[in-house]
């Protein structure tokens, strides 16, 4: 590859939500009736320039993560399905998002489409890594941030924070 795309072409919807630690976007090579393998594979091309170390997606199925695999790109599949308890999952998820960001990666979190479970995944992290104090701050930092208001379902996710119990302290120096 040369040229232009050589250095490959940005996700659609990419936004950093913690600026080059956490991004979100859509999933690479879009969503599954407009899914394609050459946009994919561009897509993951210009994550793995832009130095991204982690991927982490939240479809329901383990679709294209194999493509990773192809590029050298670690990844991670948290399923967040939408009629059952997410806590495990979600704490799962925000421990590998906390362990990734301590040790400096990138990290991109992504679903089909950048909507509200992405959105509720990332605001929930901000209010459980207390990087954020509150639920509703931390929707309305995401809300200006992805520049879209954040429906029902992804303010269920953040809401679920508070029952869940808190990040590791780290030991200390």
């Amino acid at each position: 590859m040369r040229g232009r795309w050589a250095a490959g072409i940005q996700p659609r919807n990419f936004t950093w939500i913690i600026r080059d630690g956490l991004a979100v976007s859509e999933r690479p090579g879009g969503f599954s009736p407009n899914h394609r393998r050459v946009r994919r594979q561009e897509e993951i091309i210009w994550l793995r320039v832009q130095g991204f170390d982690r991927v982490i997606s939240l479809l329901p199925s383990p679709h294209n993560l194999h493509a990773y695999d192809e590029e050298g790109l670690a990844w991670a599949h948290y399923p967040v399905p939408p009629a059952t308890d997410p806590r495990t999952i979600l704490a799962d998820c925000y421990r590998d998002v906390d362990r990734s960001l301590a040790a400096g990666q990138r990290v991109l979190v992504h679903q089909d489409e950048l909507g509200d479970r992405v959105m509720g995944v990332v605001a929930g992290y901000l209010v459980w890594s207390g990087r954020v104090p509150t639920g509703p701050q931390s929707v309305a930092l995401v809300e200006h941030v992805v520049g879209r208001r954040m429906g029902s379902t992804g303010r269920e996710l953040v809401v679920v924070v508070d029952d869940m119990p808190p990040p590791p302290t780290p030991p200390a120096v």
